[in-house]
């Protein structure tokens, strides 16, 4: 998971050890850097300063919370008489999540903060959405299943899922028909597609941006995979349809019943 850290040099040490081998960090060393990173690159948690540009603020951050309303954010910053007001403030704006430097940021105290913050994830809720489809499959198909939602940019090809859990190319498609579950290939275009629905539910982001985020070459092709998995442009679904109506209009059209489910898997 990639979290947008931007927050000055000492945080930004406490938050690599903290981080370790589970998360990446980009650090932004502006707010204009903060909201170019979240808008290009899979940022799904932010830690922010309100202090990073030397002054207490809370604008840039308030501005965060409505453009970009799905992105979980975290304070951390220093106590002092001149953050105290900003913290008041960002909570009353539901920003409550509050981590103060050299108090309660050992490395620990950080790592289980991001860990409880990952579950507020889009590509979380994602993977809980879909958590019973994937069920019936291998673990290590499972595994890197849920790798290619984390990061749909990595894994995009049957071939890049089959090689990553160590199998061959049929062997993934036959447990994909096994469990009931469409073609890899379309799974994995659907998935996506739901993952975009989800990022364009916040008003700070564009098709365009959305596109780039998940590893389109082109704007128009998520166009076409949305008009193929929910008969609707980007524009159309963001406006129309809750993520868990997403969900079920795309099941419908492309999972089929459980009870075929079962009598395949007996």
């Amino acid at each position: 998971m990639l979290i947008l850290a931007a927050v000055p040099d000492i945080q930004l040490l406490n938050l690599r050890r903290a981080a370790a081998a589970r998360f990446t960090l980009a650090r932004a060393g502006s707010w204009a850097e903060a909201l170019s990173t979240i808008r290009t690159r899979p940022v799904e948690l932010a830690v922010v300063d309100p202090l990073l540009s030397g002054e207490p603020r809370t604008r840039e951050i308030e501005r965060l919370r409505v453009l970009f309303p799905s992105l979980p954010l975290v304070l951390y910053t220093t106590l002092t008489p001149r953050t105290a007001g900003v913290l008041l403030t960002l909570g009353q704006r539901g920003i409550e999540h509050v981590i103060i430097a050299r108090y309660d940021d050992h490395p620990l105290r950080l790592r289980e903060v991001l860990a409880e913050e990952e579950g507020h994830s889009a590509s979380r809720l994602l993977l809980d959405q879909l958590a019973d489809a994937l069920a019936p499959l291998p673990r290590e198909l499972r595994w890197v299943l849920e790798e290619a939602l984390r990061s749909p940019a990595g894994v995009q090809t049957v071939g890049q899922v089959a090689a990553r859990a160590r199998v061959d190319r049929r062997t993934c498609e036959r447990w994909f028909t096994r469990v009931g579950l469409p073609s890899p290939r379309h799974f994995l275009a659907a998935a996506r597609v739901l993952y975009a629905h989800r990022l364009l539910q916040d008003p700070g982001f564009t098709i365009e941006d959305v596109a780039q985020r998940l590893g389109y070459a082109q704007a128009k092709t998520l166009q076409q995979h949305a008009r193929s998995y929910l008969g609707l442009t980007a524009g159309e679904m963001r406006l129309s349809l809750s993520p868990q109506e997403a969900l079920e209009q795309l099941t419908r059209r492309f999972l089929k019943p459980q009870r075929s489910r079962q009598v395949i898997a007996s």
